[in-house]
C-alpha cells in the first residue's frame, strides 16, 4: 500500500477485488473442510496474549498478511458452532446465502434506524417480521423489530410489559417465570430496574415445565398479600431440555388474570416449522411478545433475534423518543422508523439475510431441515438407550436430549465423571458436547439442530463418550 492509501483508509479497485476474492475463497473452503475441522480448539490466555499482544501500529500492514493471519491464527482456536458435530449449547447452523448477504450490509453501509436513511432496508425489515408473524399465527397488527440476540429481545419485551401493565412504576411488581426459563430473563430484568423481590422463579414440574397449578396459586397469594402481579414469562424450548411449558393453558389464565405473557422461543420457537413441533407450541400465537432467535434454528449467522409484539405500536409507545436533531425523520405515520421500537438509534440491517435466505431456499427447505433436528435427536436418543453404559435423562424433545454415563459411584463421583468426559470431548477435537445440570443430577446435553449432521456423526460421536467414560471409571 502506498502512503496515500494509509492516509484516506483507501484501497484501489484492483486490491479491493482481490482481496475481496481472497476472502470468499476463505469462507467457501470454511465451508467445503469444515466437516474434516477439530470442532474446537482453545488456546490458553498466555498463548492468545503472546501472539496478539502488540502496541497499536503507526504503520500499516500488507492486508494479504493480514488475512493470512485471521486464517491461521484467529479462526483456528475458535469452537466451530457451525460444525455438524458441535451439539453444545446451541448450535448455530449458518448458510452461505446469509454470509454473502452479512457481507453486503457491511459493505454497502445502511442506517436502519430510520425510513429517511433507509426506507428500503425498514420496508424489508417489515415484510421480513411480518413474515415470521404469519408463521407464528399472531394477528396483523401484531409486528416488532430485529435485535442482537435473545438476551436483547427478552429485555426489549419486558420492559414493554412493565410499561403496558405498571406504567413503569415498579414497587410491588411481581414477574413469574420456571427455574428452567433462560439466565438472560432474569439479567434483564434486572437491567430494568426489578429487584429479587419483584421476581418469582418458581419450580419446574417433573417435565421441566413451569407449573400450572403453582402458578395460579401463587399468583393468588401475592394478590392477597398487595403484590401487583404483572408477567409471567414462559418457555418456547429450555436450553436445558427442550421443554415447552403450557402455553395454551398459560395464555388462558394470563388473560383471565390480566396478566402480559411473554415467550421466550429464542431457541425453540421455529420448532413450529415441524409437525411434531407446531403440536408441542399450540397457544404461542397467544403471546403478548414472543422472541425468535433465526441465529439458531432459523439458520443464520450471528447475530439476529426478533421481538414480536401482538401490538406493534406498544413497542412505539414504550421506547420512541424524538429529540429536535431528528425533526427530519418524522415526516408521515406511514413511514416507520425503527429507532422508535427499541433502544437502538444506530441500527445495522439485520434482516437482509434472513429475507435473502428465505427468498433463496424457501421456506419448505427451512421446514426440512427443521424436520431433520426433530429426527436426529430421536436417533440419538435410540442409540443411548441401546447403550448399557448410558442412561437417558430427558427424552429427545425439539432437538435436545439429554443422558448420563452410569456406573456404580456415588452420586457426586458419577457427576464429577461426566464432567471429565466432557474436558476429554474438548480435547479429542471430534464432536463438541457439553454438561448442564437438572435438579443434582450432572448430565450430558445434545442439541442436534444443524441439518448437516449424519447419523454416522451421532454413533461416532456417542462410541467416544462411552469410551472416554469407561476409561475415566
Amino acid at each position: 500500500m502506498n502512503q496515500e492509501s494509509e492516509d484516506y483508509l483507501q484501497l484501489s479497485k484492483k486490491q479491493m477485488k482481490k482481496l475481496g476474492y481472497q476472502t470468499i475463497d476463505m469462507i467457501v473452503k470454511h465451508f467445503e473442510e469444515l466437516r474434516n475441522k477439530p470442532v474446537t480448539r482453545k488456546a490458553s490466555r498466555l498463548d492468545m496474549e503472546q501472539t496478539f499482544r502488540e502496541p497499536i501500529p503507526d504503520h500499516g500492514t500488507n492486508p494479504e498478511h493480514i488475512l493470512d493471519i485471521i486464517e491461521k491464527e484467529i479462526f483456528t482456536n475458535i469452537m466451530y458452532t457451525d460444525h455438524p458435530r458441535f451439539f453444545a449449547f446451541v448450535p448455530t447452523a449458518n448458510n452461505f446465502i446469509s454470509v454473502l448477504a452479512d457481507a453486503l450490509v457491511a459493505g454497502f453501509n445502511p442506517f436502519a434506524g430510520t425510513w429517511l436513511e433507509s426506507s428500503s432496508a425498514a420496508q424489508i425489515e417489515l415484510v421480513t417480521v411480518d413474515w415470521l408473524r404469519r408463521i407464528f399465527g399472531m394477528p396483523e397488527e401484531a409486528g416488532g423489530l430485529f435485535l442482537s440476540g435473545g438476551s436483547a429481545a427478552n429485555l426489549i419485551g419486558i420492559a414493554v410489559a412493565r410499561r403496558v401493565k405498571l406504567k413503569d412504576r415498579i414497587a410491588n411488581s411481581v414477574v413469574y417465570f420456571s427455574d428452567q426459563t433462560h439466565s438472560s430473563v432474569e439479567r434483564g430484568l434486572k437491567v430494568l430496574g426489578f429487584s429479587e423481590e419483584n421476581c418469582c422463579k418458581l419450580p419446574s414440574d417433573d417435565n421441566f415445565r413451569l407449573s400450572i397449578e403453582m402458578l395460579s396459586q401463587k399468583v393468588k397469594e401475592d394478590k392477597i398479600s398487595g403484590k401487583i402481579p404483572f408477567c409471567v414469562v414462559a418457555n418456547a424450548g429450555t436450553t436445558n431440555t427442550g421443554s415447552v411449558d403450557p402455553l395454551n393453558d398459560l395464555a388462558s389464565f394470563c388473560k383471565n388474570e390480566g396478566l402480559w405473557l411473554h415467550v421466550d422461543g429464542a431457541f425453540g420457537a421455529a420448532g413450529i416449522l415441524d409437525s411434531k413441533g407446531e403440536k408441542l407450541l399450540q397457544g404461542i400465537d397467544h403471546a403478548d411478545s414472543l422472541v425468535i432467535d433465526p441465529h439458531k434454528w432459523f439458520f443464520q449467522p450471528y447475530e439476529i433475534s426478533c421481538l414480536l409484539v401482538r401490538n406493534s405500536m406498544l413497542l412505539k409507545d414504550t421506547f420512541r423518543i424524538l429529540p429536535e436533531y431528528l425533526k427530519d425523520t418524522d415526516r408521515s405515520k406511514e413511514e416507520i422508523n425503527f429507532c422508535d421500537y427499541g433502544t437502538q438509534l444506530t441500527r445495522s440491517f439485520r434482516a437482509l439475510k434472513l429475507w435473502m435466505s428465505l427468498k433463496c431456499f424457501g421456506l419448505n427447505a427451512f421446514r426440512r431441515a427443521v424436520t431433520k433436528g426433530f429426527k436426529i435427536a430421536e436417533y440419538t436418543e435410540h442409540l443411548v438407550r441401546e447403550n448399557p453404559l448410558l442412561e437417558v435423562i430427558t427424552p429427545a424433545q425439539m432437538g435436545i436430549l439429554t443422558f448420563r454415563f452410569i456406573s456404580d459411584l456415588p452420586d457426586e463421583r458419577l457427576n464429577e465423571l461426566n464432567r471429565s468426559i466432557v474436558d476429554k470431548i474438548i480435547i479429542d477435537g471430534y464432536a463438541m458436547v457439553a454438561t448442564t445440570q437438572l435438579r443434582d443430577r450432572v448430565v450430558l446435553r445434545m442439541c442436534t439442530i444443524n441439518p448437516r449432521t449424519t447419523e454416522d456423526d451421532i454413533r461416532q460421536t456417542l462410541q467416544r463418550i462411552t469410551k472416554f467414560g469407561q476409561e475415566l471409571f
